[in-house]
């Protein structure tokens, strides 16, 4: 098994074992159920997530692999909608972490939650078809597309599949309008000064989301002022809820207590794979 994880969660990982697999630092909380899982494929499924905004309709969402704005230009296997779900123990804290930063002035955005174990599959098959570099400029303008596995940003399983982690940002209360993204559009690199390159509505960061390149390391030296106070706030805000930040991308955080550290899911992305917010 690909041992790192796929983009948006680079962080090496063994494979899958209760014995391999790294655990959070405090004691996970048990699941309400055990996961089931198809005997058939050996896929677990029915991993009781639920839709975020169910939780909190405040915070904000731009599913990036459910269009085309992403670093493989289309939508991704696995995101039947543009949706985020996650763990309801992820989802609550993230409910609180909400509410932490609008008394700060600011919203949180959400990028991508949970990520279905056929997406990071399609991933790595992306990742084997060389003359296929539409989003280059924008997503990995200093990385040779043959350099991404190597460098870590593509790979398998992925953090994501558990349920329990997700990619973000901050922005402004109350928020800009994000033009929407038309594919054939001329790219920026995510690392161009904020007024140059797409114009996310998030604050300023530093670069884009997703971005392939080492500023997007959270303590990047290279990233001052207001970027820098942005990402410090972010991972406060974060760290304070229950969340650890991936220090290779500010944007990517799980939740520490996830219920489930050893299970990749693979259900789709989709209103059907989530439980009532209710429970």
């Amino acid at each position: 098994m690909i041992a790192a994880l796929a983009p948006g969660c680079t962080r090496p990982t063994p494979s899958p074992s209760p014995s391999a697999t790294p655990l959070p630092a405090a004691s996970p909380t048990p699941p309400p159920s055990a996961p089931q899982t198809s005997a058939s494929a050996g896929t677990p499924r029915g991993p009781g997530l639920v839709v975020l905004t169910d939780v909190d309709p405040r915070i904000r969402t731009d599913i990036r692999y459910a269009g085309a704005h992403n670093f493989v230009g289309r939508p991704v296997d696995g995101y039947a909608e543009p949706l985020c779900l996650l763990s309801r123990p992820a989802a609550e804290a993230l409910r609180r972490v909400q509410d932490a930063a609008l008394a700060r002035g600011r919203s949180l955005k959400v990028y991508d939650c949970y990520r279905p174990r056929r997406a990071a599959d399609d991933f790595v098959e992306w990742a084997g078809q060389p003359g296929e570099q539409r989003m280059k400029a924008e997503f990995y303008p200093r990385v040779a597309k043959s350099e991404l596995f190597d460098e870590g940003y593509i790979g398998a399983p992925t953090a994501h599949s558990r349920g329990s982690t997700l990619d973000l940002t901050l922005v402004d209360v109350p928020t800009p309008t994000q033009p929407p993204y038309a594919p054939g559009q001329p790219l920026v690199s995510c690392t161009a000064p904020k007024g140059q390159r797409f114009a996310d509505n998030g604050v300023d960061m530093g670069t884009g989301f997703d971005c392939f390149d080492p500023l997007a390391h959270t303590d990047s030296p290279q990233v001052t002022g207001v970027a820098r106070d942005n990402r410090r706030l972010l991972r406060q805000l974060m760290t304070d809820g229950g969340f650890v930040n991936y220090d290779r991308e500010w944007w990517h955080y799980r939740y520490r207590d996830e219920p489930w550290p050893d299970t990749y899911f693979d259900v789709p992305v989709a209103r059907s794979s989530a439980e009532p917010a209710g429970g």
